[in-house]
């Protein structure tokens, strides 16, 4: 398997005055996107700090658009993890339903210590749970 993929039915709510989806909700679903990511391979987010001593800070995030969304489009979200020693980068394309690509983007965390917050290598059994979503 490669990649992590999800659906998101732009709303009314997600768009702007002309009736396009606003950039605050595609930081929004790129958030929502790798909260759910993270929830299949068995480490949430909101659980890290409290059950294990590391966390995953974001210290980047980009997109690009391509194309307008409108409300009612189903967008499908692909994210692709790379994993680095320290970090995590996940690889973000959006397609509406003819399979255009509406925007592309990344978001990068680093796997920081609950104890000093200093970046620390990425935990082998996260480094397990996240391989076979990476490409090769």
């Amino acid at each position: 398997m490669s990649g992590f993929q999800r659906t998101w039915t732009v709303r009314f709510s997600d768009t702007d005055p002309f009736g396009i989806a606003h950039y605050p909700r595609i930081v929004d679903t790129l958030h929502e996107s790798s909260d759910m990511f993270m929830e299949e391979v068995g480490f949430p987010f909101w659980e890290l700090s409290l059950e294990y001593d590391f966390g995953l800070p974001l210290v980047e995030i980009d997109f690009e658009f391509e194309r307008p969304m409108e409300a009612g489009d189903k967008i499908e979200i692909t994210i692709t993890p790379a994993l680095g020693t320290r970090s995590l980068r996940f690889d973000y394309v959006a397609r509406n339903e003819d399979g255009a690509v509406t925007f592309t983007g990344h978001e990068t965390r680093v796997c920081a210590s609950t104890d000093d917050v200093s970046s620390r290598d990425l935990p082998v059994e996260l480094r397990e749970a996240i391989e076979p979503y990476t490409e090769g």
